[in-house]
């Protein structure tokens, strides 16, 4: 498996890390962290140092309940942002989290390479057209509702089998509008409860079924931190010990604020299994 970034092969035969950078005041654990320009290139660079493969940069938070922010908001807080950290490191794809075609075009445009969209479409019914225009790799999530409404969307017959669906319908879509370098992303936190998160990652290996390759985001989240009843700040050895299941269980690329450790995870997890 291959994704094509701009004319930059990435090889996902061995996993991959993206490293996230938040360009909002109010994301559930970095929010607000970053306020300049030289914090957003320092902390860049961070993640680049510590081996990230991408940096997917977000302007508005999808956090549970996370406050709307209108498009010209997002453009006007994430264009810059783009900007300045592909012309100081234009060796490194650059994943822009939105699920608004306009602001897609727009940060590709200022030098974005791949997109990641929580909503699969589904929030934006140019967002399949844009990106097949745009000839860049696609991670789709799964999610129902908006981030203001998704907690309350958490009632599955069977949510392995539903989810598996919705992903058949999504990329049937998607590949009707030659969207050829496809991701899944199962949502972890997204519509789900507590319990549906640990039975999504337990059937990860299910999805591989789709030929495509899997993306986790499990980073510091509350399926992680309210199990161990802590915090964001003190999950990242939860999130090491997950992100271990998930590539034991087939993931390519893992999502993460704690690049090190992630590029750790792959390391041993490649030890392994050679």
């Amino acid at each position: 498996m291959t994704l094509n970034c701009n004319g930059k092969l990435i090889d996902l035969s061995t996993p991959k890390v993206m490293g996230i950078l938040n360009v909002t005041p109010d994301s559930f654990y970095d929010g607000g962290k970053f306020k300049n320009d030289k914090s957003f290139l320092s902390q860049a660079e961070k993640l680049i140092n510590e081996g990230a493969d991408f940096v997917d940069i977000g302007a508005y938070s999808s956090k549970p309940g996370a406050d709307f922010v209108s498009e010209k908001e997002e453009i006007n807080r994430l264009i810059p942002i783009v900007r300045l950290i592909h012309n100081t490191f234009p060796d490194t794809p650059i994943s822009i989290d939105s699920f608004r075609s306009k602001v897609i075009k727009k940060s590709i445009q200022a030098g974005g390479a791949m997109v990641n969209d929580i909503s699969a479409g589904q929030l934006d019914p140019m967002m399949f057209e844009t990106v097949g225009k745009l000839g860049v790799p696609y991670v789709m999530m799964h999610m129902r509702g908006t981030p203001q409404t998704m907690q309350q969307m958490t009632t599955y017959s069977d949510i392995i089998k539903d989810i598996y669906y919705y992903f058949s319908e999504r990329i049937s879509q998607a590949k009707k509008h030659q969207i050829n370098d496809l991701i899944i992303d199962l949502g972890f936190g997204f519509s789900k409860t507590l319990e549906q998160n640990f039975k999504l990652l337990h059937s990860l290996e299910f999805y591989t079924n789709l030929n495509l390759p899997v993306l986790v985001g499990i980073s510091r989240k509350s399926m992680i931190y309210k199990t161990l009843d802590t915090d964001p700040d003190n999950a990242l050895n939860g999130t090491s010990a997950l992100n271990m299941t998930a590539l034991n269980k087939g993931a390519k690329i893992l999502r993460v604020h704690d690049v090190k450790e992630a590029m750790e995870c792959i390391k041993l997890h490649g030890a392994l299994t050679n």
